[in-house]
């Protein structure tokens, strides 16, 4: 019997990334969750309320603190990770930030730019390449696998959908959806999938600042599903990924938006 299969997620203690843990725990997965707030005496929210959640579906969480913007930070998270698994299966590029303030595109200032930047999409740029390595090498080594390796991006709608008063967070967005593809292609000849989830509107916190707003435009119809996207929509999008039923369609988009995807009159 292979050994368990473990999931590397950034941005693992709330929101998307919670979600995400938790639904890869309920399909079999060991759990590493990077976070940049670490508070152990925390059970209540973050990684250590995921950790306990983890543990209640009989696996195991290994809370990490990181900000995977500061790019040296990341061998060590590796080599923490590889130390306590011996492995890793699935890399999930989950972590993201707002901008601290929304503004006119006129107005956008490049400390905003390169906050958000370095963040959502230089960060995981080069996480990626050091999991894919790593990936790499272990296949060279035919190692067990007790699941097929993946790597998933998770992007916005936004990615595509025009904000003139977020447009770092766009172009962040739009930049992380090209580098998954760039990876899909360089890793595609290696059996490594790479695919990128887009999101579309989602409670978390991220967007409770704007909640009355997009209650109403969720009202008005812009949802053709007509309700709020939850992570655990996210979740459930990632553990079908990584479970090796795609392994023929990397470099697709799956966007989980309640049908905003649709071109409607």
């Amino acid at each position: 019997m292979g050994k368990t299969p473990l999931a590397l997620i950034t941005g693992a203690g709330q929101g998307i990334g919670r979600g995400i843990a938790l639904s890869l725990a309920e399909n079999g997965f060991d759990i590493a969750g990077v976070d940049v707030l670490y508070e152990p005496e925390n059970r209540n929210l973050g990684l250590f309320e995921v950790k306990a959640g983890v543990e209640r579906l009989g696996k195991r969480f290994l809370p990490l603190e990181g900000d995977i913007a500061e790019l040296g930070s990341h061998d060590d998270l590796l080599r923490r990770v590889l130390s306590e698994f011996g492995r890793l299966d699935v890399l999930i590029n989950n972590a993201g930030v707002a901008p601290l303030k929304r503004m006119d595109i006129l107005d956008t200032t490049p400390e905003s730019y390169d906050r958000v930047m370095s963040i959502n999409a230089r960060g995981a740029f080069f996480l990626t390449q050091k999991a894919a390595k790593e990936m790499l090498r272990r296949k060279n080594r035919d190692e067990d696998a007790a699941a097929s390796p993946c790597i998933v991006f998770i992007t916005s709608v936004s990615a595509e959908v025009s904000s003139p008063n977020r447009a770092e967070y766009c172009v962040s967005k739009a930049a992380l959806s090209m580098t998954a593809r760039l990876f899909a292609d360089r890793l595609a000849g290696s059996a490594i999938p790479v695919f990128e989830i887009r999101p579309g509107i989602i409670r978390t916190d991220m967007t409770a600042a704007v909640k009355s707003k997009y209650d109403a435009l969720i009202e008005e119809g812009l949802v053709p599903q007509r309700r709020w996207g939850f992570p655990e929509d996210i979740g459930r999008a990632v553990a079908a990924l990584a479970s090796g039923a795609f392994a023929f369609s990397t470099g697709s988009v799956f966007e989980i938006s309640g049908g905003m995807n649709i071109r409607r009159l």
